[in-house]
């Protein structure tokens, strides 16, 4: 007959425990963690030697309710596949992480609804702050918040007069400099793969393509065809290839980011289609993986690592509630990447 013992239960250690095992008072253990410069250094030394003794770990939650605030700053991006967010996110953790700050990343997929509920979440938890690519034009609800004490920090899209602190990148530059560089290698017929309007940065480097092609003396809408994507995927890039005419088609294709750029590489090689020789190929955003395609891809770069670093200061001075606080707007300047997709060899 097998003996079966039921395993005995276990318990979360608390600060009763530490308590009892140190011979102080509960709100003792909880000044210890929170605020030890009102405990004297013997039952410092006494509390602390329980906690390490018994193994106890403080509970997070609890730790920021008693406190007033979280020690977790909420990020939240259109996009977690898109891997620019990706590249951004170090350079946010690498500031916070020397306040000891604690990074929760959400991913509002372009959904309104979707934002709104992880906000809600956020708010709850009593983040002290939170960066955010807002997913609409619209960002009252943003403004509402921080009006609650959420810090506010837009990431990647600009201030809108100001309401909120924000750091971005000129994408009207970037656009420009990506349209002046294929009208400079003599095309004419350029294809502009988008992401959807409402989306600023898509708006944005529509603006500066068409200022490009303004400045050269031609006329926009005879050079530029724009394809609307659903969204901004490798699979969406190559399926736009169908949506180009085929009369007197274009000889060169800016995409709206890298990832869009690598569908269209695939979609195109399939075909027997030469890059460049037979079509021109530029990104945007100049990821990690853009330089090792093969060929690399030409693309407009912007500092990722720097903003993530700018919009995490921004966000500390705007937590911290002071009522001097000005709202400041960062902008980075892009810059172009001129790689093979681009030049024939």
């Amino acid at each position: 007959m097998t003996d079966i013992h039921k395993p005995a239960e276990r318990r979360r250690l608390s600060m009763v425990d530490v308590a009892a095992h140190a011979g102080v008072s509960v709100g003792t253990v909880s000044n210890v963690l929170n605020r030890p410069e009102l405990v004297a250094e013997r039952t410092l030394r006494r509390v602390r030697a329980s906690i390490k003794t018994l193994g106890f770990v403080p509970s997070a939650p609890a730790r920021q309710l008693r406190g007033g605030s979280g020690r977790s700053v909420g990020v939240m991006v259109r996009d977690i596949g898109n891997p620019f967010f990706s590249e951004v996110l170090p350079g946010i953790e690498t500031r916070l992480s020397q306040e000891q700050l604690l990074l929760v990343l959400c991913s509002s997929g372009d959904s309104a609804e979707k934002e709104a509920h992880y906000l809600q979440i956020l708010e709850q938890h009593r983040v002290p702050g939170i960066l955010i690519t807002p997913a609409g034009p619209d960002i009252s609800h943003l403004v509402e918040l921080r009006r609650r004490g959420v810090g506010m920090v837009l990431l990647d899209r600009p201030g809108a007069d100001a309401q909120l602190c924000a750091v971005a990148v000129d994408n009207v530059r970037g656009g420009e400099l990506a349209g002046a560089h294929l009208l400079a290698l003599g095309h004419r017929r350029i294809a502009f793969l988008n992401g959807p309007p409402i989306v600023r940065q898509c708006a944005d480097r529509r603006e500066g393509l068409a200022r490009a092609v303004r400045a050269a003396g031609l006329d926009p809408d005879e050079v530029i065809t724009e394809v609307t994507l659903p969204a901004l995927t490798p699979r969406e890039g190559e399926a736009a290839l169908e949506r180009l005419p085929a009369r007197k088609g274009p000889t060169a294709l800016f995409c709206v980011n890298d990832t869009v750029a690598l569908g269209a590489l695939r979609g195109l090689e399939r075909r027997g289609v030469r890059v460049p020789h037979d079509m021109a190929v530029m990104g945007y955003d100049d990821v990690e993986f853009a330089e090792l395609l093969s060929p690399s891809l030409t693309s407009v770069r912007q500092p990722k690592h720097q903003l993530g670093q700018a919009a995490a200061e921004l966000l500390l001075t705007d937590a911290r509630g002071d009522v001097n606080h000005w709202h400041q707007e960062i902008v980075f300047q892009p810059e172009l990447m001129v790689r093979a997709s681009t030049l024939p060899q």
